[in-house]
């Protein structure tokens, strides 16, 4: 069961993509959740910072959306929720629907390398959790450098194995932590 931690919606529970056995999303298994123990943690941080309150959020590689919903649960003003599985996307928007956060959420059916390439609005905070089966971020982060406000937070979950990112110009680290089997990285555009 995945749920919303905190803020307004606080304790609501959310609809997962089904496994499937052809997924691109994350493993042959399925889409794979960001723990609840990891998003308070990644929440926590990100709430101390100061990036969450009245942010325009980018969740991208959404799977339930539960990243981009914490967050607009938590006080940020708006969601991009990217996903390319048709299946996943479905499920977004059935989490938005049923949060009644229809008015500041949007589920975007597309890969990210085409949202990104669209010139897409600035996003103040921008999570992503790429499938783990997927080694090379370069071309998403330095496509993010154009799309990150001055003074934006980037988030990226990746599995502890997982080599270090290696952010462009223009994205400044400003953190890497690791909980279990789950890395984070954070970075900030100045």
């Amino acid at each position: 069961m995945t749920r919303i931690v905190a803020g307004t919606h606080g304790g609501r529970t959310l609809a997962v993509p089904q496994h499937r056995s052809t997924a691109n999303r994350s493993t042959a298994s399925g889409t794979r959740p960001t723990s609840e123990r990891v998003r308070e943690a990644v929440f926590s941080r990100l709430e101390h910072l100061g990036a969450v309150a009245d942010a325009r959020v980018l969740d991208l590689y959404a799977g339930s959306g539960a990243l981009g919903l914490e967050a607009l649960s938590r006080g940020a003003a708006s969601a991009v929720l990217v996903e390319s599985d048709a299946a996943a996307a479905r499920v977004c928007r059935a989490n938005v629907r049923a949060l009644d956060l229809v008015d500041r959420a949007q589920v975007v059916q597309t890969t990210v390398e085409r949202y990104l390439a669209q010139a897409p609005a600035r996003a103040d905070l921008v999570l992503a959790d790429p499938p783990y089966a997927l080694d090379d971020l370069d071309d998403v982060l330095t496509a993010l450098v154009a799309v990150l406000a001055p003074g934006g937070t980037v988030v990226v979950e990746r599995a502890a194995r997982s080599a270090p990112l290696r952010w462009p110009d223009g994205l400044v680290p400003d953190d890497d932590r690791r909980y279990g089997e789950t890395h984070v990285w954070t970075a900030r555009r100045p």
